[in-house]
């Protein structure tokens, strides 16, 4: 009787371990068998947070779950960023990712809430956000050029807005000021709403934003554009050249989102969110729609969107150390 309990308990004692294993690799395989949770650090309404909105619904549809936009603003996005670095790495809290808050904000605040490379695995980007210089009709200067030259003879130089300082068109702003010496003075906003109305009502010479913001007052004729940042020249607004063309070669600069998962989440859950992500970025409804607001869709790997996160951060460190912005 007790050689079979000893040979019992040792057949326990080994299979304890791989049921243990196999709890989690269960789990992988069952992945999603409930909602989805994908925080947005911002408020609802603006173009991040639609095209959220966009991806998350047709994503939920291939997931067999809903993907439930939660939104979480606050600290120019560290408090909703926070929230995914300290989540469970089980695939059922995602990121709604901002080059603002990840690659931006270590730079421009003296302590955030998260390790980008550390608290973060990249998922995939969802796409790029063109971002354009428009000018209210009053300003002398139809192109990059004459806005530059305008800059340095206007006294005071010329006032642009952005979303806030830190943001991505802020630092865009100063990238092309260094580029070119022009006198560019930053006026910061809490956001684009105020901004665009101050330049469409000529209070605000000049705005660096995203295309979507600007595309409606532009085909009204309310601002005229001077620029966009992109690699090449957008299809909606085909006679507005971009910055490289207009005098300032090799320069691009745009705003991206994409899906990251908290540190640790296991591999073959990362690598279904990108499969079915991928396919829902690429699928024509969703490039139409993304499109419209002014986002040119992607889709890549978790390798890809890595690297570019890996590359923005060293990229901005040198932007923001040059013209040393800091938000307390």
């Amino acid at each position: 009787m007790n050689a079979w309990k000893n040979t019992l308990a040792r057949l326990l004692a080994a299979a304890l371990p791989l049921a243990l294993a196999m709890g989690p690799v269960a789990a992988q395989q069952d992945y999603p068998n409930k909602p989805i949770r994908l925080i947005v650090p911002f408020t609802p309404g603006g173009v991040t947070d639609t095209g959220a909105r966009v991806v998350a619904d047709k994503l939920g549809a291939r997931l067999g779950q809903t993907v439930v936009v939660d939104n979480r603003p606050g600290a120019s996005g560290n408090i909703g960023t926070q929230m995914v670095a300290t989540a469970a790495p089980d695939g059922y809290t995602l990121l709604l990712g901002f080059d603002g808050t990840l690659v931006i904000n270590p730079h421009v605040y003296a302590k955030v809430p998260f390790d980008t490379l550390k608290d973060f695995v990249p998922v995939s980007k969802i796409g790029d956000a063109v971002l354009i210089i428009v000018v209210h009709p009053s300003v002398p200067a139809k192109t990059l050029s004459d806005l530059v030259a305008y800059s340095k003879t206007n006294p005071g130089g010329v006032s642009y807005g952005s979303a806030g300082t830190g943001s991505t068109p802020h630092l865009a702003g100063e990238l092309l000021k260094a580029r070119t010496g022009a006198n560019f003075v930053h006026v910061p906003y809490k956001g684009g709403g105020q901004s665009m109305t101050d330049v469409v009502g000529g209070s605000l010479p000049m705005l660096y934003t995203a295309v979507a913001g600007a595309y409606p007052f532009v085909q009204k004729g309310q601002i005229r554009p001077i620029a966009v940042s992109s690699a090449q020249r957008l299809a909606s607004l085909p006679e507005v050249p971009t910055v490289a063309e207009s005098g300032v070669p090799g320069f691009e600069s745009s705003s991206w989102i994409g899906i990251l998962a908290p540190a640790k989440t296991p591999q073959p859950i990362v690598e279904r969110l990108q499969r079915e992500l991928h396919a829902v970025v690429q699928s024509p409804e969703v490039r139409e729609r993304l499109a419209s607001l002014g986002i040119s869709a992607l889709g890549n790997t978790p390798a890809e969107f890595g690297q570019q996160i890996r590359a923005d951060l060293a990229k901005y460190d040198q932007i923001v150390k040059a013209a040393k912005i800091r938000v307390d």
